[in-house]
């Protein structure tokens, strides 16, 4: 492509060189470089591209964007100088690929909780009512049928928009992303014109990475006010920073709620852990989803595909379709009548959540035991949050390992326990090994008793000293379940 052509939408600073040249790639990673391509300079949490430029220039590149001019320039180089690597990164990297979200209805789904299920729903629904489709989430991404392994949340800009073009190439009339906190304030989502955005909520979560609450806010906030006012912009009214999110969007403003008026209101009708009735808007619908944050989920669902122009009718029938998403509260039964529900609530909201939705269907007729780690290099404040959550609605807790990656195990269950005060240590026991401590909640419960495993959901692995084993909660419950 021509250098010219690629820079159409780049504000730069030319400090040598000429833009009339040809170039064969994208590239932000000095490992990757191929023979004319252009390198961006990123300066990223763990490395600064800067470092790498005099690599990527032996490496083949031809043409180099950065943000701080090298001291040395070389010749036969072209040197572009931008304000922010990062946002010209995602630019260029749109640019590349033909500019595909303008080719395709692309909605976004932020939030702490609910990202992954919201935008798998509307993926599944959508195809369900006969559009090829994409997806771009934690879990998997998907070009219609096809299945693309997914490594974040949100991927990088050269990925995300290679990953949109071959849904457009596929004829993908619709997209469904997570957008997380890390990829708006790192600019990967610059340059994609979305068509929709839904917020689910917002508790506490990635403070290792944004430092503050009003950081992290301000980074969810900052996805709505770049939507343009083609767009639609829904918001939950039950979460206390639902409208501050929308303070300053030009897109159309929409809401849903389970407790007050909105455009899409609903209540929960029945609950059962084989599913729950609801209603929406004032129609009756079975749903094979349970607890009060599941029927806010399909709730934001329904929403988004009516301000999409799907059939309010045709909506519902695909809602009393949809099944649960691969770890969230995934229910799994024994012979014996005792009920294990794996899920992926890693913060403590997500945990409370879990557990109410537990309740509300037991109506104390059983106990819960409570399976629950946390994550090593992360957010070491929610540590005691977690392990208070989990105590204030269990009968009984089991501290473990989730992913300890560079961390000793034991200490990440200390920092948990710690948050603990006597009356709950005593039932509270401490296992770092996970499948013993899922092994013991097994042995524990009795009959019509709930074991909940958060933390992992889908995950099939377990991240120790930079090494990803083998490890499936749901298998390993199987198993023991098998066994008895």
């Amino acid at each position: 492509m021509e250098l010219n052509r690629l820079l159409e939408r780049i504000k730069y600073t030319l400090i040598q060189g000429t833009t009339e040249s040809e170039i064969s790639g994208v590239q932000a990673d000095s490992r990757l470089i191929g023979d004319k391509n252009l390198f961006v300079a990123v300066k990223g949490t763990a490395s600064d591209g800067h470092a790498y430029i005099t690599t990527a220039i032996e490496k083949g590149a031809t043409v180099i964007v950065c943000q701080d001019t090298p001291n040395i320039l070389e010749p036969g180089i072209t040197y572009l100088q931008v304000a922010d690597s990062g946002e010209a990164l995602a630019l260029l990297a749109s640019a590349w690929n033909g500019y595909p979200s303008e080719q395709i209805k692309l909605i976004g789904v932020t939030g702490t909780n609910g990202k992954t299920t919201i935008a798998s729903l509307l993926y599944r629904m959508f195809k369900g009512l006969g559009y090829k489709t994409g997806l771009l989430s934690t879990v998997c991404n998907y070009i219609h049928d096809k299945e693309v392994p997914a490594t974040h949340t949100t991927p990088d800009p050269i990925s995300l928009n290679a990953l949109l073009k071959e849904m457009v190439e596929s004829g993908c009339e619709y997209a469904f992303m997570e957008v997380s906190s890390h990829s708006v304030d790192q600019k990967r989502i610059a340059g994609l014109e979305f068509d929709g955005g839904i917020f689910t909520n917002l508790t506490r979560d990635h403070l290792d990475y944004h430092l503050t609450f009003d950081a992290y806010l301000k980074a969810k906030k900052g996805f709505f006010d770049a939507l343009p006012s083609s767009a639609f912009a829904l918001t939950n009214l039950d979460d206390k920073n639902g409208m501050v999110m929308l303070q300053n969007t030009a897109a159309r403003k929409c809401t849903y709620s389970m407790r007050t008026l909105a455009e899409y209101k609903g209540q929960i009708v029945e609950d059962h852990f084989d599913g729950m009735l609801m209603e929406i808007n004032g129609r009756e619908v079975q749903t094979r989803f349970v607890g009060k944050f599941n029927a806010s989920n399909l709730l934001a669902v329904y929403g988004a595909a009516i301000e999409l122009g799907a059939n309010p009718e045709e909506v519902l029938i695909q809602l009393s379709l949809l099944t649960p998403v691969s770890g969230r509260f995934e229910t799994i039964r024994s012979k014996e009548g005792v009920t294990a529900i794996v899920d992926y609530a890693h913060t403590p909201d997500a945990l409370t959540n879990v557990l109410n939705a537990i309740h509300e269907v037991l109506e104390g007729k059983g106990n819960i035991i409570t399976v629950v780690g946390a994550g090593g290099n992360r957010d070491k404040g929610k540590r005691p949050l977690m392990a208070q959550e989990a105590a204030k609605a269990s009968d009984k807790v089991i501290l473990t390992s989730d992913n300890p990656r560079f961390e000793e195990p034991a200490r990440i269950i200390d920092d948990m326990a710690a948050g603990l005060e006597e009356k709950d240590r005593r039932r509270t026991l401490l296992i770092t090994d996970r499948k013993e401590a899922i092994r013991t909640a097994i042995m524990l419960a009795k009959p019509g008793d709930v074991i909940l495993i958060a933390g992992k959901g889908h995950e099939d692995y377990q991240d120790v000293q930079g090494v990803k084993h083998h490890f499936d909660d749901r298998e390993v419950v199987r198993e023991i379940f098998d066994s008895l």
